[in-house]
């Protein structure tokens, strides 16, 4: 077999330097100054910094409000990520059904993927709104008095259902990829064998979907994580208050309208760490169970 290779030996470290460059200086760069910052108390209008060790560290371990945003980062991921993968994949399934008009509901089922979080965030407001949204009077038909940024779980609630809504379309066109990219052979196989549908799906055609499944859960567990700031910042409407708060955007309020850089600093590590460790046991132990064919 030929080996391919370049005759020159410093151009592929030319091709390589622009994309290195860039993840030199909007990744390690800040992550490096984090990770410093994390260690100082730091002057509000930047005339100096102080050194205290870990203590930024043990202030956090210590706050209730910071351990509750942790409960809630926790909760808020698991549900976002289940409820968007399930449905998607539900979608997707009736989706590589349907015969006449597939175009057309293939094409409303992704026109979400087209609407950025914050505006995701801003047809919430409206969809939840106290005084005249829909949603607020269609709970109010069973008893249920919606009271979007002022109670707690009703505030929860409409960042999840939002958070699911914006991340679908995603979801969904991946799976339908997935879907229509088993042979037809293998699905009359799969007829032959068990006449059940679901016992299909479950045996034959869900196995077959998990390298794409798994790659969803990355990708869905960092959108819980990170991609929701726009819709939780615009749903709590500038005043965070008592309402639940994800650890991203705990990092921006105490950073930047709290002036605590040395304590975001912390947040915004232990957040890393954190994730590097779920990414790590996902690899090591998720992915060993996939089958790549």
């Amino acid at each position: 077999m030929k080996r391919a290779g370049f005759s020159i030996r410093w151009l592929p470290i030319l091709l390589l330097l622009p994309q290195l460059s860039i993840i030199l200086i909007f990744f390690y760069w800040p992550a490096a100054h984090a990770v410093r910052s994390s260690f100082f108390l730091q002057d509000p209008f930047g005339f100096g910094e102080t050194f205290v060790g870990l203590k930024n560290y043990t202030s956090l371990l210590k706050s209730s409000a910071y351990l509750r945003s942790a409960q809630f980062t926790v909760i808020f991921t698991l549900m976002v990520t289940a409820l968007s993968l399930s449905l998607a994949l539900l979608l997707a399934v009736k989706a590589d059904k349907v015969i006449k008009g597939a175009k057309t509901y293939r094409t409303f089922l992704m026109w979400v993927y087209a609407v950025a979080p914050p505006v995701a965030g801003v047809i919430g407001l409206v969809l939840f709104d106290q005084s005249w949204g829909p949603l607020k009077e269609f709970f109010g038909l069973f008893g249920w008095d919606f009271r979007l940024g002022v109670d707690y779980f009703d505030t929860a609630f409409a960042m999840v259902v939002i958070s699911v809504w914006k991340q679908l379309p995603v979801n969904f066109i991946f799976f339908l990829s997935g879907l229509q990219s088993i042979p037809k052979s293998v699905r009359e196989a799969a007829l032959i064998d068990n006449r059940s549908a679901s016992g299909r799906f479950w045996d034959v055609t869900f196995p077959l979907l998990a390298p794409t499944a798994f790659f969803l859960l990355i990708i869905n567990i960092t959108y819980a994580l990170f991609d929701t700031f726009g819709i939780i910042d615009t749903v709590v409407k500038g005043e965070p208050s008592n309402n639940p708060m994800t650890l991203v955007y705990r990092v921006y309020v105490d950073g930047f309208r709290g002036n605590d850089l040395g304590g975001s600093s912390a947040q915004s590590v232990v957040l890393m760490v954190l994730v590097l460790a779920l990414t790590v046991f996902q690899f090591r132990m998720v992915e060993r169970r996939i089958h790549y064919t």
